[in-house]
């Protein structure tokens, strides 16, 4: 087999034996640490379409010659029906890589994915420049490599590749940098995941600048260093094709005098344990899913007439909020807050509405709000936590019990519209008898 190909297929090569793991009805093939003398076991990961390759350092095959691939070689990859293919654990010189990406060209390969990989020195792109690749997905999970700033050349040369991309996610790899000209390459990325980095406020100004990602729908900034809301807003808001926004997990500061439009394609906005304290207006009416839960958040009050689902859980509120305000809801989540009641005259009118869940709020077992829990209960609105998260904190005498136990007939609830007609109609019969 050709030297080229043994690399393309093998960048898992090292000393300590291994094999090669073939799932048949998966078609999913797993090799360890392969040896020269257990490479041959690769053959049968041919028929899979996905293939891993895990440890190995391959600082020994940098100067190994690697020239053009002859036709018959060239054939065999382009039958090959892998789509996907990971490299984890490994040791890659970059000059190696560099080497070796352009006959990824041969193949049908849609996903490259490295994890826990370190990318060691400097390669030389400059050959790659014009060349075309299949790869559709490119993933970097837990990586090291030399910072992204002063590598515009390298991009550059890989344009011709990289301005056809339509996934790109780097996570949990410490980048605290994206440069403006590196987004300009990307013309048709429409995926772009940067969570668990270390990107802070000015840096992502920079990121999207004018030209960057002119394509980009979902935007993932989970878990970075971003602190002013104004700030992250002023950042994206050239992305005009944007949809999906993940913020999450950042410590985000906003301040109620500034104000900043989002972009107005934005239709789910992910601001879960963003350290909020309120959510700042206006918000594009086109949202449909917005998540706000695990913040600090008192109180919601805001119309958004296109949203679908409405994620409130684990922040402060004291009370639901005006239901009215979305009347296309479907979902709506009030878990760990510190609701007593729920707006049940409010959400029987929605008739979107089919996922309610409010557990683990301290409610106020009156006629009406165990009433309109029951009611929710019985036209299958109710979810996830039902009875055991609903429990009454008031009255006394209905501290500590299930909602779902507390009496509500109308006898209990409305004597007086029981002892009422009883009371006509016993004065009727004495009237009758005189």
């Amino acid at each position: 087999m050709n030297v080229a190909v043994l690399l393309l297929l093998g960048l898992g090569l090292l000393e300590a034996e291994g094999r090669c793991f073939f799932n048949r009805t998966e078609e999913h093939c797993v090799c360890y640490r392969l040896s020269q003398e257990s490479i041959s076991s690769i053959v049968q990961c041919l028929p899979a379409t996905v293939v891993e390759f895990w440890g190995g350092k391959l600082e020994r095959y940098i100067d190994f010659p690697i020239s053009d691939l002859d036709p018959s070689a060239i054939e065999m990859l382009g039958s090959l029906v892998i789509r996907k293919i990971i490299f984890g654990d490994l040791l890659v010189p970059e000059i190696l890589l560099a080497k070796v990406l352009k006959f990824f060209s041969y193949t049908q390969v849609q996903e490259l994915v490295f994890e826990s990989c370190v990318f060691q020195g400097r390669g030389n792109w400059d050959k790659m420049a014009g060349w075309d690749l299949p790869i559709s997905s490119l993933r970097f999970q837990n990586v090291t490599s030399d910072p992204l700033t002063g590598r515009e050349q390298d991009f550059f040369s890989l344009s011709r590749w990289l301005e056809t991309l339509q996934e790109l996610a780097v996570t949990g790899s410490h980048v605290t940098a994206l440069p403006c000209s590196i987004g300009k390459v990307f013309r048709a990325l429409h995926s772009l995941d940067m969570a668990q980095n270390s990107l802070g406020d000015e840096s992502l100004m920079a990121a999207f600048c004018k030209g960057a990602f002119p394509q980009l729908q979902v935007l993932s900034l989970q878990h970075n260093n971003l602190r002013s809301y104004h700030s992250v807003c002023e950042s994206v808001r050239l992305l005009h094709e944007l949809q999906h926004l993940d913020l999450s997990q950042n410590k985000l500061v906003a301040d109620p005098s500034s104000s900043c439009q989002w972009p107005a394609s934005l239709r789910i906005f992910n601001l879960s344990d963003a350290g909020l304290d309120e959510v700042l207006t206006p918000l594009p009416p086109s949202i449909e899913v917005l998540d706000v839960s695990c913040n600090h958040l008192h109180a919601v009050d805001m119309s958004l007439s296109s949203l679908k689902k409405l994620l409130l859980n684990q922040n402060v509120l004291q009370a639901a909020p005006p239901i009215r305000n979305y009347p296309m809801l479907d979902t709506l989540h009030l878990d760990n807050n510190s609701i007593t009641e729920l707006p049940w005259d409010e959400l029987k009118l929605l008739g979107h509405l089919r996922d309610v869940t409010a557990a683990d709020n301290p409610y106020h077992c009156s006629c009406s709000g165990a009433g309109g829990l029951q009611a929710l209960v019985a036209m299958g609105h109710l979810g996830q936590g039902w009875p055991w998260g609903y429990t009454c904190h008031s009255p006394p005498r209905y501290q500590g019990r299930l909602v779902k136990d507390v009496p509500v007939s109308v006898l209990q609830c409305n004597s007086a519209a029981v002892i009422a007609p009883i009371c006509i109609a016993l004065a009727l019969l004495g009237m009758a008898g005189a």
